[in-house]
């Protein structure tokens, strides 16, 4: 027998599951869920970049009730930045102990500085036959920025300075996408460089040798300029033992 328009509805009302009042309409965005990603994502930058500056140094213990109050926000968001942060091996989840921002490892600070000096060197001899004369004049501004921020004692904006350097290196080389993979591999070194910035005389040194691969790119050797870019980033290395000595809580060493 047919069924009505009618009868039809009212079936399919009757074996339709109800949804709960305050519900969104089926299929549409869960608002909620869409707002505790973004939640996570603040949570996450805002604890990253306090970790990577050494506003939140190593072995500083990370409250979650704390965080949760002072973002107003639930548990699981603060846990899923926590976990991103954990795979990043910049803090360290220890059962029935706590969270805590991780040390320093200092075997990955060897290897990351390594593979900053083979990507950088490659990126600094192409530059040197490719930098177009706005392009050293964009690297040249940046290095007079640096001297500004050096004499004003502006570590953060002298820090954001120096990437930019070699990012403008990166770019003059026409690959700019090493400095992506630079990028991903040089978190450690990161929170390192931040510890050496208040060392006296540490920026003027920075700056002076930015301005000798600069002057090796312009006047076109591709082998001093390789040079003075690994002078620069071997520094780094060297030191490593003076600020290990000088912050022994803030750094993991190789269990040998």
């Amino acid at each position: 027998m047919a069924v009505s328009l009618n009868e039809r509805s009212s079936t399919e009302l009757k074996v339709r599951k109800q949804r709960a009042p305050n519900s969104p309409p089926r299929g549409a965005p869960d608002r909620h869920a869409g707002q505790a990603t973004r939640n996570s994502e603040i949570v996450y930058r805002d604890l990253r970049d306090a970790i990577v500056d050494v506003t939140l140094t190593p072995g500083t213990p990370l409250v979650e009730k704390e965080i949760t109050e002072r973002y107003g926000i639930s548990r699981t968001p603060v846990r899923e930045a926590i976990l991103r942060l954990a795979e990043e091996q910049l803090v360290d989840v220890i059962p029935k102990s706590g969270t805590f921002v991780a040390r320093i490892p200092v075997a990955v600070l060897h290897e990351a500085i390594v593979a900053r000096k083979a990507l950088e060197g490659a990126c600094v001899r192409e530059a040197t036959a490719k930098a177009s004369k706005s392009q050293i004049m964009e690297l040249r501004a940046i290095i007079q920025r640096e001297y500004e921020l050096c004499a004003a004692g502006d570590e953060q904006a002298f820090h954001d300075a120096d990437n930019a350097f070699h990012a403008g290196v990166a770019a003059a080389s026409g690959y700019p996408g090493i400095w992506s993979m630079i990028e991903k591999i040089r978190l450690q070194v990161e929170r390192y460089r931040r510890l050496t910035l208040p060392q006296k005389g540490r920026m003027a040194l920075i700056v002076a040798e930015h301005a000798a691969v600069l002057d090796a790119i312009e006047s076109g050797d591709a082998d001093a300029a390789v040079a003075a870019m690994n002078n620069h980033l071997n520094k780094l290395r060297i030191d490593i033992g003076t600020f290990r000595d000088l912050w022994p809580d803030y750094f993991l060493f190789d269990k040998k």
